[in-house]
C-alpha cells in the first residue's frame, strides 16, 4: 500500500518581492497540489505522470542541480538540504502527479519540494520544512528565492490566506470573505531560472546597504537613494508592505472593493517600479480589470510572466472570450489547508 504526500500550490493575494527582504505577503494554500505516490526504499526512484523521464537519486545526494530529467533536481534538492541539517532521509520509489500548472506562477516547485520533504520523511515544524525547502530550491537552480511559496504550502489554512511576516515568520489566518472568489489566469508560461529575479533580489540588497532593512524603511529613506534604478527597487518593496497590512484590513472589514483598489496599485508597481511585468501582463491585468464584478486583479508570482490572480463577486463568470486573446481560461481557486501525508485505506 502507497503511502502519499500531498503539498499545495499557492497564489499570492499581495506582497510580491518582499519575502526575501523580510517583509510581508498574503498568499493562499490552492486546492490543486502535488502528490507524490511512494513506498520505502533505499534510494529513490521517481516517475511522473506529468513529464517524460526517470528519476534516479542515490542517497545521500552528491550533485542536486545535475539531476536529470530536470524536474528531479528539486526533489535531490531536498534531500541535499535536510542532509546540511544533519536530518534523517529514508529512500522511497513513486510516482507524481500535480494538478498545479506548471510555470504559471502558483509554486508547482514548492509544491513537489514541500511533498518531497514529508515522502522523505521530515518531522518538524512548518516553518523548519519552509526552510528546508527553500534551500533545497536554491541548491536545484541557485534561484535567490525567499520562503513564501514553501511556507503558504506547508501551513496553508482552508477559507483563509495567510498574512505572513517572512522575518519572524509569524503567521495570521485572515478568512476570505463571503460573496468573493479568487480565480486565476495563465497569461504565459515561463521559469524563474534563467530570468532577471536574482538581479532583482541583488537590486533589493544594493538598496538595503544604502537605507538598511527594507521590512523597517520608509518611503523617506528611500528618496535618499541615489541610483534612480535600485531607488524604483526599493519604492516598490517598501510601498509593498504597506498594500499588504491595508489588503489584509480590507478582507478583515470585507471591503473587497479597497481590496481590489490596491491589487491594481500593488500591479502598476510591479510594473513600474520593480519592472517584472511584461505588456501582455499589463494589457491583461487592463482588460480583466473591466469586467463588471471583478473587484482587483494583478499578476501573481516572481513575474516576467505566469498568471494573474483575480478578486471578483461569486456569481461572475468568466465566459469564452472574456480573458484575452492568447490567455487561459480563467481558473477558480479556493484557499486549502496545507501539506499533509497518509497512507489510504484499503
Amino acid at each position: 500500500m502507497s503511502t502519499v504526500a500531498r503539498a499545495p500550490g499557492r497564489v499570492n493575494l499581495i506582497g510580491d518581492h518582499t519575502d526575501y527582504t523580510g517583509g510581508l505577503v498574503l498568499p493562499m494554500a490552492i486546492d490543486r497540489d502535488t502528490a507524490i505516490a511512494f513506498t520505502p526504499s533505499s534510494d529513490v526512484l521517481l516517475t511522473s505522470r506529468n513529464f517524460d523521464g526517470e528519476v534516479r537519486i542515490n542517497l545521500p545526494v552528491a550533485d542536486a542541480a545535475g539531476v536529470r530529467p530536470a524536474w528531479g533536481r528539486y526533489v535531490a534538492g531536498v534531500a541535499a538540504a535536510m542532509d546540511e541539517r544533519h536530518m534523517p532521509t529514508r529512500g522511497f520509489t513513486g510516482t507524481v502527479s500535480t494538478t498545479v500548472p506548471i510555470g504559471g506562477g502558483l509554486s508547482s516547485s514548492a509544491a513537489l519540494e514541500v511533498a518531497a520533504a514529508l515522502a522523505f520523511g521530515i518531522d518538524t515544524d512548518v516553518a523548519t520544512i519552509a526552510a528546508v525547502c527553500r534551500r533545497a530550491e536554491h541548491i536545484a537552480t541557485n534561484v535567490p528565492c525567499g520562503i513564501m511559496d514553501q511556507l503558504t504550502s506547508a501551513a496553508g489554512v482552508k477559507d483563509h490566506a495567510l498574512l505572513i511576516d517572512c522575518h519572524t515568520l509569524d503567521i495570521t489566518p485572515i478568512r476570505i470573505p463571503e460573496g468573493v472568489s479568487v480565480w486565476v489566469v495563465e497569461v504565459s508560461s515561463r521559469t524563474l531560472d534563467g530570468s532577471e529575479y536574482p538581479a532583482r533580489v541583488a537590486q533589493c540588497t544594493a538598496a538595503e546597504h544604502e537605507i538598511g532593512p527594507l521590512r523597517s524603511a520608509d518611503l523617506a529613506s528611500v528618496d535618499t537613494i541615489k541610483d534612480p534604478v535600485i531607488r524604483a527597487r526599493a519604492r516598490h518593496v517598501v510601498s509593498e508592505n504597506e498594500r499588504v497590512r491595508q489588503f489584509a484590513a480590507a478582507l478583515v472589514s470585507g471591503d473587497t472593493r479597497e481590496a481590489g483598489i490596491i491589487m491594481l496599485e500593488g500591479h502598476r508597481s510591479l510594473s513600474h517600479d520593480f519592472q517584472t511585468s511584461t505588456t501582455t501582463m499589463d494589457d491583461a491585468v487592463d482588460h480583466i480589470s473591466r469586467i463588471p464584478g471583478v473587484h482587483g486583479v494583478r499578476m501573481t508570482g516572481g513575474g516576467f510572466g505566469g498568471c494573474v490572480v483575480i478578486l471578483a463577486d461569486d456569481d461572475v463568470r468568466f465566459a469564452e472570450g472574456s480573458t484575452p486573446v492568447g490567455c487561459a481560461p480563467a481558473m477558480r481557486v479556493r484557499a486549502a489547508d496545507g501539506a499533509s501525508i497518509a497512507t489510504p485505506l484499503s
